[in-house]
């Protein structure tokens, strides 16, 4: 049984999160749970400062879910600046708390990998070249 939910309404296409959309884009995520996975589906750009409270409101859907494998998908994230590493920061902490939680981050791009890099976060946060070794990193 997969359960996706979304929690922007009526979302307007042209500020999607998309590199052709230019500096409106932002970051939106789909969050998917299936087979004991909870799978984050992310794209657009995690712009510094910007979309707060969405964020914040994905991050209690997750806490609230009870998950505790989660995959964050990252393929089609653009850019992200601190805000973006707040979010993973803060979402692999919900997970660590728990005594079998385990979070994969997979697909970074050379310039998300660059912020994780930077950030020193590359080396504690398990990274996957792309969705399916994620996933198998997660049933290991």
């Amino acid at each position: 049984m997969t359960e996706t939910t979304q929690t922007h309404e009526a979302i307007d296409r042209s500020f999607q999160s998309d590199a052709r959309y230019g500096a409106c884009a932002a970051v939106f995520i789909e969050v998917e749970h299936a087979n004991g996975f909870c799978t984050l589906r992310t794209s657009g750009r995690f712009a510094t400062g910007a979309d707060l409270d969405y964020l914040g409101a994905k991050l209690d859907q997750i806490r609230r879910s009870d998950a505790t494998r989660v995959l964050a998908d990252f393929t089609e994230v653009i850019s992200m600046g601190s805000t973006g590493l707040s979010f993973v920061i803060t979402l692999y902490r919900i997970l660590a708390r728990e005594s079998n939680g385990r979070f994969v981050l997979a697909g970074a791009n050379p310039l998300v990998r660059e912020a994780l890099d930077l950030a020193h976060l590359s080396k504690i946060i398990p990274l996957a070249k792309d969705v399916e070794s994620g996933l198998v990193a997660l049933s290991s």
